[in-house]
């Protein structure tokens, strides 16, 4: 599956992606640290990348995770990773999980991203209910999933504990897949 948005693409995570994962990584350390330490850790070096991507893509493959790689055209370099995770199929809902690049924020690209991959979730997916979980201080995020016409939902309280700090707060955000009947 490739899905086109203007000079980027999305695809799903292949082991050929190590070490453009890892650059993205790197680049990024200091946006990814509070959000995304596993990835963060899981990606320092390039022998990292390649067990962090042999496990993603065959976590994909299994219909476990589903982590996305946004590229840019001109330079198939990595501008940033989507991920659909915490899937609950008997429930049918899956959390989305997205960062990008220094270069590429406030360009619209995660936010064309998610609509995209939100099409995917559902169609392709079979999922009713979509995910983002967000820090209210994280305006960019939050820009995403109200232009992406996910609601406002609730406070979770102690949600989610960064790496060597107290459990924090998070806003849920929930679009749903609109049946018709």
């Amino acid at each position: 599956m490739l899905l086109d948005i203007d000079s980027f693409y999305i695809e799903p995570i292949q082991t050929i992606d190590a070490w453009g994962i890892c650059n993205f990584v790197i680049a990024n350390e200091d946006r990814l640290k509070r959000y995304f330490p596993k990835t963060l850790r899981e990606n320092l070096t390039p022998d990292l990348s390649k067990i962090f991507a042999n496990k993603k893509a065959k976590q994909f493959s299994l219909k476990e995770e589903f982590l996305f790689v946004i590229k840019e055209k001109a330079s198939k370099a990595i501008a940033g990773l989507i991920y659909i995770k915490d899937l609950d199929n008997h429930k049918k809902q899956g959390e989305f999980a997205y960062c990008i690049g220094y270069p590429f924020e406030g360009q619209g690209v995660t936010t064309r991203s998610v609509n995209a991959l939100s099409d995917y979730a559902f169609n392709s997916l079979d999922l009713n209910t979509l995910k983002i979980i967000v820090h209210k201080d994280n305006k960019a995020s939050i820009r995403v999933a109200e232009n992406c016409n996910f609601t406002w939902k609730k406070t979770l309280k102690n949600e989610f504990t960064p790496t060597g700090e107290s459990a924090i707060d998070m806003e849920l955000y929930e679009l749903y897949n609109e049946i018709e009947t």
